[in-house]
């Protein structure tokens, strides 16, 4: 099984989805994230997902590989700008849309980005928990 995550700067949404799928999924399930831009991975993404015990401060923001993309099983966009720049894929790859607000757009004090943060993180962990649960 292959999953590949989408966001647009793939710093946050698809980043905090591959890594509940990591911790959800079979080991021998291949699961990444990607965005149509690089923006670096997010400082707040990762100390969430540390709050929750998923360790994703090694991970990378990266481009859309064309190829991994074409030969996923399950391509899953967390943004509009994604689900509308996402290259055509082969009808064999299953396709799901999650409309989440993007966390790093939050504004207010630090602890009211935090839980901006943290709610876009619960939200995705029970949507990726659906997922893998589904797919299983």
């Amino acid at each position: 099984m292959q999953i590949y995550f989408l966001c647009t700067g793939n710093s946050c949404r698809s980043q905090m989805a591959e890594g509940f799928a990591k911790q959800y999924a079979p080991s021998n399930w291949i699961i990444k994230s990607a965005g149509v831009e690089q923006h670096g991975l997010n400082n707040i993404a990762v100390k969430v997902m540390a709050e929750r015990g998923i360790d994703i401060s090694a991970n990378t923001s990266d481009l859309i590989n064309n190829d991994y993309l074409q030969s996923s099983d399950y391509v899953i966009t967390l943004c509009g700008d994604a689900k509308d720049k996402c290259p055509m894929t082969p009808a064999s790859v299953k396709k799901e849309h999650w409309p989440l607000n993007d966390p790093a757009q939050a504004t207010g004090s630090n602890d009211q980005i935090l839980n901006v943060f943290r709610t876009t993180r619960d939200d995705i962990d029970n949507l990726v928990y659906d997922l893998i649960n589904k797919i299983k």
